[in-house]
């Protein structure tokens, strides 16, 4: 669902970027000021792993594949907002280093998978919450759920900017994109409930979600394990753009059968605007063998997102650190 350069028109890809930049804003602040020690490296190893999965394309119908979104899956672990902050550092690094995704439509891609995908659907989530049993398995049903309509309703917001830019009728744009999107999520679903099943099997306290648990209530239980967490989720990471990611689909996935359907599949082309990506269509270069390039950039791009998820919130809580210090201390004399 990753939109490239040129199917998207300028004022929307503008106001697009304006809300997400604002949103990531907000996002790194509240992170900052909320999370603790423990967490900031988990907010790295959840950017990692959501990089990681969606390399992993898999067959849908119809020659057409899908990858997975995670963005209700990294809300349900870590609160909307930092769900938030996942995705943004997930889809910059797609798009600078992967060229996955338009450099013009990055805002436009943020908004709808992080925005619409994590932050508005985790609202219905809470809704749903709200009504159903107090349960495990009212809770998975209502991430399971949410985890569908997160793809859906995002593919429909491309399908509605596709629409208003003029790339395709609306009337074509929207059920062809919700359609194959529902099947889509499908998967999405079943991989997000299988997660966050098997972590409240193993570790509850790490589903900010569960119960109404709240992020401080996750610093303290994460207690001196936050380090077997860390090194556990990276190495699953790791392990799955090495080894899993080369055997992912090569078919097209949603949007570029869609594109390629209708038929506007060439403004890609004719209208990129990166070309400076270090591994483009993640395949690390300098290596003959598909197979090897693709697990070559599965790695580096895993402990990039690693590395820029934890650093960008460890700077930020640095910085706001300083500045608590400074205030108290009061001005020089």
């Amino acid at each position: 669902m990753h939109i490239p350069d040129g199917f998207i028109s300028t004022p929307i890809n503008a106001a697009t970027y304006v809300v997400s930049g604002g949103l990531t804003a907000v996002a790194l602040r509240h992170a900052g000021r909320e999370l603790g020690d423990r967490q900031v490296p988990f907010l790295g190893v959840t950017a990692a792993f959501i990089f990681a999965a969606q390399m992993l394309n898999f067959p849908v119908a119809g020659g057409t594949s899908g990858h997975f979104l995670g963005a209700m899956l990294a809300a349900v672990l870590l609160g909307p907002l930092n769900a938030f902050l996942v995705m943004a550092v997930v889809l910059v690094i797609q798009c600078l280093a992967f060229a996955d995704g338009g450099l013009t439509a990055l805002g436009t891609n943020i908004f709808n998978m992080g925005a619409i995908g994590g932050l508005l659907c985790y609202g219905i989530f809470v809704g749903m919450r709200a009504v159903l049993p107090k349960t495990r398995t009212a809770f998975l049903a209502a991430v399971g759920a949410c985890s569908w309509m997160s793809v859906v309703i995002a593919s429909s917001a491309c399908a509605i900017e596709l629409g208003l830019s003029g790339t395709v009728p609306l009337a074509a744009a929207l059920p062809a994109m919700s359609g194959v999107h529902a099947l889509i999520g499908l998967g999405e679903a079943l991989i997000t409930v299988t997660v966050v099943a098997m972590v409240l099997k193993t570790r509850p306290d790490l589903v900010a979600a569960w119960r109404g648990a709240s992020i401080t209530d996750q610093q303290t239980a994460l207690g001196k394990s936050w380090i077997v967490v860390v090194i556990a989720g990276s190495l699953i990471s790791v392990a799955l753009a090495v080894f899993v990611s080369p055997y992912a689909s090569s078919w097209p996935d949603g949007l570029e059968k869609v594109a390629g359907d209708i038929g506007f599949i060439d403004r890609a082309a004719e209208h990129g605007a990166w070309k400076s990506s270090p591994a483009p269509d993640y395949a690390a270069p300098g290596i003959g063998n598909e197979a090897m390039a693709t697990a070559a950039a599965g790695f580096m791009g895993t402990i990039i997102t690693l590395a820029a998820g934890w650093g960008l919130v460890r700077l930020v809580r640095r910085r706001r650190q300083d500045n608590s210090a400074h205030a108290k201390s009061g001005p020089s004399p």
